[in-house]
């Protein structure tokens, strides 16, 4: 028999291509036949995506690949995950890392940060930070914001997790809860926890300016620190020091900050609160319009509700608080400033953000959050509904339940209004924050009232505001859940459904999404999100958790790797 040494080498590199091709089709998991959305804003069009590990390794025509998971999301939208501008589910995450009310929801990277950050923490912060806490407990065992963020990936969560470090725990960790300046080595000193914080991954400062000790930072100050954040490519972003009688002043303090320290400044939770404060809307919108085309990169976040939460002492004069709650505490026993209170709540004022005045009458206040146990009868009931039960007026009754609980007494304020609300939706400049944890409706998540956003803002903007309404389209508002958020604050390879991007990946029903959760009954999961992919792996399989804790830690751009 004659051999022929050539057709036996064309045999080799034959079957060898053969081989190289049918490894080069094989991944991980294939998400078939789904209607992608993209994140740019854009049509849909229908695909599918190849996913290998934590990355996305194709896009398009994979009817002849192989893969040892398929996900078929034939008339489903696939998107990229969403992210949460505004998440306190720095404590909840604590107690159950798979970030359930979020999770179900398509969310799946939590920035932190507004105002207070869980770091950096001086000794006496962290054991304030143990004595203050309520239903959810923990022991703090960090010390720097870079410390926490490695805790929570290293326990164990299902999302994503960044955090801004909070110019409020700068404040208090160098001057305390006083009502002064810092001095010029003072200030030094909060620049320099910038700086560490932005190496550590920080995606900037973030303030929360009507609440003390941040209500007594100046402008000046605020300057200095996000023009130490700038240097790492940071943002500044901010509860502003004013939604409502001081709104106009208040916004232009951030432009004016944002100019001064060159940096990218974002609005936190963008409203007009209070009647009197609707009408200043269309104004604040074209205000920040004309900074965005004279260069300033401003931008905005909101949520998707009525009502505002925040603590009980927002009622009062933030003066009270020179020096910290116990301050505080220890004045409401005083007659005499007694008496100055109830005047001062009763007072409309351009010198503080008064909540009480704002709310319009204490039916519009509930009070969802106690300390202790005597007092939770009271949970989700309004202001008005309590101070008949103690038969005490509104006014005193604030200052009593203050002093009983201890606490700040989570609160749930109404104060928006739904034609500004659908006016902010359309905005391009403008993403989504929950200003929420995210929870499960089960053990010490039932001990406390939260607002429903925590288990509904996402689900409710695409069920009643883009199914329903109209408001905005499906892709619009995905590009706002997902690639504008990653774009302003400088996040790579998430935000975006795209080849070589991390595979944060959301699957589910534009037809059935839907938000239910109350104010009555606020622990009520959202429904019509089928499946999601947090880098790679699945944390939700037909619409129920998997258990899967694959979260990161998200760095910011100025992350720099310890020696």
């Amino acid at each position: 028999m004659k051999h022929y040494p050539w057709l036996m080498m064309l045999g080799i590199v034959t079957i060898g291509v053969s081989c190289k091709l049918s490894e080069a089709n094989k991944y991980d998991l294939i998400i078939h036949n789904g209607t992608i959305y993209d994140g740019n804003g854009k049509q849909p069009y229908t695909g599918d995506i190849a996913i290998n590990a934590d990355t996305i390794a194709f896009i398009g025509n994979l009817s002849e690949a192989h893969s040892r998971q398929v996900i078929d999301a034939k008339g489903l939208a696939v998107a990229p995950g969403f992210i949460n501008m505004l998440s306190w589910a720095n404590e909840s995450l604590i107690q159950d890392g798979r970030s359930q009310s979020d999770i179900r929801q398509g969310v799946t990277l939590e920035v932190m940060g507004e105002g207070e950050s869980m770091g950096p923490l001086s000794p006496v912060m962290a054991k304030e930070m143990e004595q203050a806490q309520t239903a959810i407990k923990y022991k703090v065992g960090w010390t720097t914001l870079g410390e926490y963020l490695n805790f929570l990936q290293h326990k164990g969560v299902s999302c994503n997790v960044a955090s801004f470090v909070g110019a409020t725990t700068l404040r208090r960790y160098i001057i305390g809860e006083d009502n002064r300046d810092p001095t010029p080595a003072e200030l030094e000193s909060m620049r320099q926890l910038v700086a560490q914080s932005m190496k550590e991954g920080a995606l900037g400062v973030g303030s929360s300016l009507i609440y003390p000790p941040a209500f007594f930072a100046k402008t000046d100050e605020l300057v200095a620190l996000c023009d130490e954040a700038c240097h790492y490519g940071g943002s500044y972003i901010s509860h502003i020091r004013s939604e409502g009688t001081q709104l106009y002043e208040a916004v232009e303090e951030l432009i004016n900050i944002a100019k001064r320290a060159h940096i990218h400044a974002e609005i936190y939770h963008l409203k007009a609160a209070g009647k009197s404060n609707w009408g200043k809307m269309d104004s604040v919108i074209r205000r920040i319009e004309r900074a965005r085309a004279e260069g300033l990169n401003i931008t905005a976040d909101m949520y998707n509700y009525l009502a505002g939460g925040t603590g009980l002492a927002a009622t009062l004069p933030p003066t009270l608080q020179d020096g910290g709650f116990g301050k505080l505490r220890e004045r409401l026993q005083d007659p005499a400033i007694r008496k100055q209170t109830i005047h001062d709540m009763d007072t409309p004022t351009d010198k503080w953000e008064n909540f009480y005045v704002a709310a319009g009458s204490p039916d519009q206040i509930l009070l969802v959050g106690f300390r202790q146990d005597s007092l939770k009868k009271y949970t989700g009931r309004s202001l008005a509904e309590i101070a008949a039960i103690r038969h005490t007026s509104p006014e005193e009754t604030v200052m009593d339940l203050l002093v009983q609980d201890s606490s700040n007494i989570a609160s749930i304020y109404f104060l928006m209004d739904e034609e500004n609300i659908k006016k902010e939706q359309q905005l391009p400049w403008v993403s989504f924050g929950s200003d929420e944890g995210s929870y499960t409706p089960e053990g010490v998540f039932l001990q406390f009232n939260c607002h429903p956003r925590a288990y509904g803002n996402v689900a409710r903007l695409l069920g009643k505001y883009v199914r329903e309404e109209k408001v905005l389209s499906l892709a619009e508002a995905i590009r706002k859940l997902s690639k504008l958020p990653a774009t302003n604050l400088r996040i790579q390879k998430r935000g975006e459904l795209k080849a070589g991007n991390y595979a944060d990946v959301v699957i589910f029903d534009p037809a059935a999404i839907e938000d239910h959760a109350t104010y009555n009954k606020p622990n009520q999961f959202a429904t019509g999100m089928r499946h999601v992919l947090v880098n790679g792996v699945q944390v939700l399989k037909d619409g129920e958790h998997t258990g899967a804790k694959p979260g990161r830690f998200v760095k910011g751009p100025g992350f720099s790797p310890a020696p």
